[in-house]
């Protein structure tokens, strides 16, 4: 049985107010190609579906088309709930769809062993089972009458995480001893490397866990949450399989891919790093407007999407007819083919620094989450940095309540 790992999808993402559905399109058709050429088996999606909680008509629409041509593949899926979705929307059809061979568990269940999804072959025997654990709220954690048994929220936030995979652990042993067994996961993980557009997770990130939770009994741990492919804990068999398009600036240079791994005689093979083909190129450009000009009147694209570009101007002293040169440029390079600026900002080294600041177009509210707001409001009030931290921690289990409820 071949299976493909991915995950964080985001569905719906905007980078900088620009719509990034035609990514995700081409990375569809290609993903479904690629099950059908390789003959995957079992498609394996480790949180973040979506990118908002409430998804448009248009993003659902994109969610359920896919979902209809992997159908036609007879390739089984297994989607868990990451801390960008909304669990009562990807439940919301559960029944449905899981009478297509598509499991979906949002949130963590009552009964643990519903987390336990069973995965059989062509001829009906058991092949393999998998543990999909979704993003663990705080609520699926912290238990009452466990909580003395902790120095802060922190270890007891950890502590969840890791008695949960436990609990999956001991089932996995008792039940399915002689089959593979593979958990999946959405979380931040001791040693990974992200990029800047993950939101933090169980603590702003403070609650990350170490490999040492996954139990033994689990042959492969397909993880959720990080963007940048990577494995983890110097363990080949647990890993991020990373966003499959460039969601941030700070990810124009990284890999994008999937993972592929095979079951063979009952044992997990070494898993493959297959590329996900780059359809658009993110590229920032910096320097004086000269250069600027220059490098843009010159770029052409060897993507079939135009390019995504920010643009930093840096001048040496406070300049309006660069600012009005500039905003003239920029008129016309919007009908350029080859590229489109979605970002761009003036800074200069002397003078009405104050000033220069307003031409920095602003960040809409939507693209910062309520504790990169937050943290921006207290760093600005006259507060050392203990009472910084005791803030953060009050803000967050407030936000954390707040999305349980949701």
């Amino acid at each position: 049985m071949r299976i493909i790992h991915t995950a964080d999808w985001h569905i719906g993402k905007n980078l900088h107010k620009v719509p990034m559905q035609d990514e995700l399109r081409a990375f569809f058709d290609w993903l479904i190609k690629t099950i059908i050429e390789r003959d995957i088996q079992l498609l394996l999606v480790s949180g973040d579906i979506f990118d908002y909680a409430n998804p448009s008509a248009e993003d659902r629409k994109m969610y359920f088309h896919f979902l209809k041509r992997l159908i036609d593949t007879d390739t089984k899926i297994i989607i868990t709930g990451g801390n960008h979705d909304s669990a009562g929307f990807l439940n919301a059809p559960k029944e449905i769809l899981g009478a297509l061979d598509i499991s979906v568990i949002g949130e963590a269940t009552e009964n643990m062993e519903d987390e336990i999804i069973e995965v059989f072959d062509a001829e009906g025997s058991l092949n393999l089972v998998v543990a999909a654990v979704p993003f663990l709220k705080d609520k699926d954690l912290r238990h009452r009458d466990q909580r003395h048994q902790y120095n802060n929220r922190t270890d007891e936030i950890r502590a969840g995480i890791a008695r949960h995979y436990e609990q999956l652990g001991i089932i996995c042993a008792e039940k399915y001893a002689e089959v593979p067994c593979i958990a999946m996961g959405h979380l931040y993980a001791i040693g990974a490397d992200p990029s800047d557009s993950e939101r933090d997770i169980h603590m702003g990130n403070e609650a990350a866990v170490d490999s040492a939770i996954f139990p033994e009994v689990f042959d492969y741990v397909a993880l959720g949450h990080i963007h940048r492919p990577q494995i983890i804990g110097k363990n080949e068999y647990i890993r991020y399989s990373g966003s499959p398009i460039a969601l941030s600036f700070s990810e124009k240079k990284d890999l994008k891919s999937v993972v592929l791994f095979e079951v063979s005689d009952k044992a997990i093979t070494e898993p493959q790093v297959i590329a996900v083909p780059k359809r658009r190129a993110l590229i920032r450009i910096t320097g004086s407007f000269e250069e600027v000009n220059r490098e843009l009147n010159d770029f052409e694209s060897s993507h079939p999407l135009p390019a995504f570009i920010e643009v930093i101007l840096k001048e040496p002293s406070f300049s309006s007819m660069i600012i009005s040169k500039w905003e003239e440029a920029k008129q016309e390079f919007q009908e350029n083919p080859y590229f489109k600026i979605i970002r761009d900002k003036i800074e200069f080294k002397k003078g009405a620094k104050d000033i220069s600041e307003l031409f920095e177009p602003s960040v809409s509210i939507e693209e910062l989450t309520p504790i990169e707001v937050f943290n921006k409001k207290i760093e600005a009030e006259e507060l050392d940095a203990k009472q910084q931290t005791i803030l953060r921690n009050a803000f967050t289990e407030l936000l954390e309540m707040m999305n349980d409820e949701d």
